[in-house]
C-alpha cells in the first residue's frame, strides 16, 4: 500500500480522536459518524502521544503561547488514530467534523454536537500534502489494510468506484 494513493475512492486522510473525546466516551460516536458517511477505516490504533510526536505534529504551533497547554492536553490521555479512505475523504471528513473552533461549528457536525471550546474532540488532515505526512507519522505501511468494503456497492455508483 502506498501513502501517495490519493485519488478517487482511494483518497486517504488521518483523524485523531483527542483525549477529551476518549475521556468522555465519544470514540464510538465519532467512528459511527464516519462509517455512516461511507468512509472506510483502513487503520486504527489506541496510542499515547509523547512530546516528540507532538512537536513534530504541531511544529507550526511551537512558538505560540498556547502550545505548552496544547501539548499537556494531548498527552493527558491516550488518543485513537485512524486512517480513513473514501472518495474525497479529506474534504468529507472536514465537513463531518465541523469548524475547528467548536463553539462556531454547525449543528450536525462532530464538533458542533459534541464540543464547545478548544477541546474539540478530533483532529483531521486539511490537505492532501498534510494527509500524506500525518498518515506516515502515525502509521507504518503494515498497519494499513486494503480490503473490499461491500458497502461501497451502496455508497458509490459503479463509475465512482473505478
Amino acid at each position: 500500500m502506498e501513502f501517495d494513493n490519493f485519488d478517487g475512492v482511494n483518497e486517504k486522510t488521518l483523524l485523531l480522536v483527542k483525549p477529551d473525546a476518549v475521556q468522555r466516551g465519544l470514540v464510538g460516536e465519532v467512528i459511527s459518524r464516519l462509517e455512516q458517511k461511507g468512509l472506510k477505516i483502513i487503520g486504527m490504533k489506541f496510542m499515547q502521544l509523547e512530546e516528540e510526536d507532538l512537536e513534530e505534529h504541531y511544529s507550526h504551533h511551537l512558538d505560540k503561547e498556547f502550545y505548552p497547554e496544547l501539548e499537556d492536553f494531548m498527552m493527558s490521555s491516550p488518543i485513537v488514530a485512524m486512517c480513513l479512505e473514501g472518495q474525497n475523504a479529506i474534504s468529507s471528513v472536514r465537513k463531518i467534523t465541523g469548524d475547528t473552533f467548536a463553539g462556531e461549528a454547525e449543528a450536525g457536525t462532530i464538533r458542533g454536537d459534541l464540543a464547545m471550546g478548544v477541546c474539540n474532540v478530533v483532529h483531521c488532515s486539511d490537505s492532501v500534502e498534510n494527509a500524506k505526512t500525518e498518515i506516515s507519522r502515525f502509521f507504518d505501511e503494515d498497519e494499513l489494510f486494503e480490503y473490499d468494503k461491500t458497502e461501497y456497492l451502496h455508497v458509490y455508483m459503479e463509475d465512482e468506484r473505478e
